[in-house]
C-alpha cells in the first residue's frame, strides 16, 4: 500500500497524478507502507474526460487517465449477440488517435454468423483505413493465435462493452484470467461513489499485461475542439488540405474535399456520420461555455 506525497498532491494538475502503469519513486515508510514521491513522465496514456460536478465544458473538464504506459489498446466488439455499436467504435478510435495509441479491433463471436464474410462486411471498412481486425471465436478457436501474437510482451488495454464475450476470450488467452479481471470490475463498480481502479494483470506465457476497467466502456474524449476533430479520422486528415476553406467544417462549404470523397465512396457515410455526430457534440460543449 502506498500514499501519494503531499508535495505531488499540491501540483493540483488537470490530470491525474498517479494511475496504474506509472514509473514512480517510492519511500518506504516504518510501518511498511510506501510514499509516492515522484512520477516519471508518460510514455503514452489511454485517458479520457472526467466532468465536473456541475457537468461536462472544455474548460472545467479534467484529464483522467485510465492506463499510463500501455503499448497498445484492444477494442473488442462481437459480430452478434450484441450486435455490434460502430458509432461506439468510431468514438473509441478517436480516442486512440488523440492518444496517438495503437489500436487493434477485436470481432469475437464469429462462429454466431454463416461465414467469416458477414463479419468482414461489417468491419472491413476499418482494414481498408488501416486498423488491424482480428476475427476471434473462442468456441472455434479462429483468430485465437493471431491475437495472442500481437498481446506478446505487451502493455495492452482491452475496451469492450458489456456482453461481447470480452470474459471468454480472455479465459482462452490465459485461463481463469478473465474471471479475476470481472471479480476486479465487480469488487471496484460497486456503488455510485466508488473509486474505480484499474489493475494490470500479467500473461503468464505471453509476457507483457492486459489491463481493463469498468470505466472504459464510455469514453469522453477529453481537451478536444471541434476544429479539431477531422485530424483524428484516418480517412478524413488527408483530405483537409484539399478543401478550399481552411476552418473547413465538411457540412456544406463548397469546393470540400471530404464530402467529395464520401460522394465518390473514397470514404465511407457511416464513419462521415460519426464525424459529423462527434463535432456536433463538442459544438455544443464549445458553446455552453459562452
Amino acid at each position: 500500500m502506498s500514499r501519494i506525497a503531499g508535495k505531488l498532491k499540491q501540483k493540483r494538475l488537470p490530470t491525474t497524478l498517479v494511475t496504474v502503469g506509472d514509473n514512480v519513486t517510492i519511500s518506504l515508510n516504518e510501518d511498511g507502507t510506501g510514499t509516492i514521491e515522484a512520477v516519471a513522465e508518460r510514455r503514452s496514456k489511454l485517458s479520457r474526460a472526467r466532468p465536473s460536478p456541475e457537468g461536462r465544458s472544455l474548460s472545467s473538464d479534467r484529464e483522467h487517465v485510465l492506463v499510463a504506459n500501455p503499448d497498445q489498446v484492444i477494442f473488442v466488439f462481437s459480430v452478434r449477440k450484441p450486435e455490434p455499436n460502430l458509432r461506439k467504435l468510431d468514438r473509441f478510435l478517436v480516442v486512440a488517435e488523440r492518444n496517438e495509441l495503437p489500436a487493434i479491433i477485436c470481432v469475437t463471436k464469429v462462429d454466431l454468423v454463416p461465414d467469416i464474410s458477414v463479419a468482414r462486411e461489417l468491419f472491413g471498412l476499418y482494414e481498408k483505413i488501416g486498423y488491424p481486425v482480428v476475427y476471434t471465436s473462442v468456441v472455434t478457436g479462429d483468430g485465437l493465435d493471431d491475437l495472442k501474437a500481437r498481446l506478446k510482451g505487451k502493455i495492452s488495454v482491452f475496451a469492450g462493452s458489456s456482453g461481447v464475450g470480452k470474459t471468454s476470450l480472455l479465459n482462452a488467452i490465459q485461463p481463469g484470467l478473465g474471471l479475476r479481471v470481472r471479480e476486479v470490475s465487480r469488487a471496484t463498480g460497486k456503488g455510485m461513489h466508488t473509486t474505480r481502479h484499474t489493475e494490470l494483470f500479467r500473461l503468464d506465457e505471453l509476457g507483457g499485461y492486459v489491463a481493463d476497467t469498468p470505466g472504459i466502456r464510455g469514453l469522453a474524449l477529453y481537451g478536444l475542439e471541434p476544429e479539431e476533430l477531422d485530424g483524428y479520422f484516418r480517412e478524413i486528415a488527408p483530405l483537409v488540405s484539399e478543401c478550399q476553406f481552411s476552418d473547413c467544417s465538411h457540412r456544406h462549404e463548397p469546393n470540400c474535399a471530404v464530402r467529395r470523397a464520401v460522394a465518390e465512396g473514397r470514404v465511407s457515410q457511416e464513419r462521415y456520420e460519426s464525424y459529423l455526430r462527434l463535432r456536433e457534440e463538442h459544438e455544443m460543449l464549445q458553446e455552453s461555455e459562452y
